[in-house]
């Protein structure tokens, strides 16, 4: 049977990586806490975090392995991980520019796979028939998510920031192919398709994390999505902030937010 694996689109997070590391929701200690108790972490193993972006999963889990290694096809985020790992002394991190469907052996075995966010990027099927033979027995799989999904909110304030994203971009979700592509929902979801896998033992677990945004760190965080690079405002970008700002003043007049994010963990593990 011949594979074929589709282009990396390089364009996907274009820009965002600065924007990722400061402005992104952090995954709470207490999720790395249950990681710890579930897969009984004692430092000596090995982590893989594919899709590691920034290093917002591998840097502040850094100390639960002997080493970590953090893959992404994305140079500028492996860049801005390089550097927030050094500021916080990091060591054991070794940093991968390569594609997760093109793992192999060569990486060495691994106790835990993480991927945060990272998951509905990649050809699914294909990852998790290489990760068989770098998992070992008793190890797993983390697919981790914060979920702080504008597009989808209750949230009066985000409602609102969407629909100026919406007034200056058009009504569709962009994702890569420079701002031209369009995002798609998953026809099959992540459970269905890793119960078709080795690691057809799952759960899901559920942290509740509180986070604080004001109107500077949000327009932040939409920089760092897929459907708002800086990009793709161009020249309007300074009009678009301004009047985002002046549209979340008139919902919350001190230009303060917070909310109960929910994390999710499903959990899979590797079956002997």
């Amino acid at each position: 049977m011949v594979t074929t694996i589709s282009t990396y689109d390089s364009t996907l997070f274009q820009g965002a990586a600065w924007y990722y590391a400061r402005y992104r929701s952090k995954y709470p200690q207490a999720l790395f806490d249950l990681l710890t108790d579930l897969f009984k972490l004692d430092g000596q193993g090995r982590l893989l975090d594919l899709g590691c972006g920034a290093g917002l999963v591998g840097i502040p889990f850094h100390n639960r392995f002997a080493e970590v290694v953090g893959l992404d096809p994305d140079a500028e985020m492996l860049k801005e991980a390089q550097e927030q790992a050094a500021a916080v002394g990091a060591t054991n991190i070794r940093w991968v520019h390569d594609r997760a469907e093109s793992i192999s052996e060569e990486l060495g075995k691994f106790q835990l796979v993480t991927m945060g966010r990272s998951f509905h990027w990649m050809e699914r099927e294909l990852v998790l028939s290489k990760l068989e033979n770098l998992v070992i027995d008793g190890g797993g799989i983390a697919i981790l998510k914060t979920n702080d999904n504008a597009w989808e909110s209750d949230h009066l304030w985000k409602q609102t920031a969407i629909a100026v994203v919406k007034r200056w971009l058009g009504e569709r979700r962009r994702t890569g192919k420079g701002g031209e592509g369009e995002w798609k929902p998953l026809a099959v979801p992540h459970e269905e398709v890793l119960k078709q896998s080795s690691f057809s033992r799952l759960e899901t677990y559920e942290i509740k994390s509180p986070q604080h945004w004001t109107i500077d760190s949000y327009i932040g965080y939409i920089y760092s999505t897929a459907f708002g690079l800086p990009s793709f405002f161009g020249e309007n970008r300074e009009k678009f902030e301004a009047d985002l700002r002046a549209s979340l003043l008139e919902v919350e007049p001190s230009g303060e937010f917070t909310e109960e994010l929910p994390i999710t963990a499903l959990v899979a593990w590797k079956e002997k």
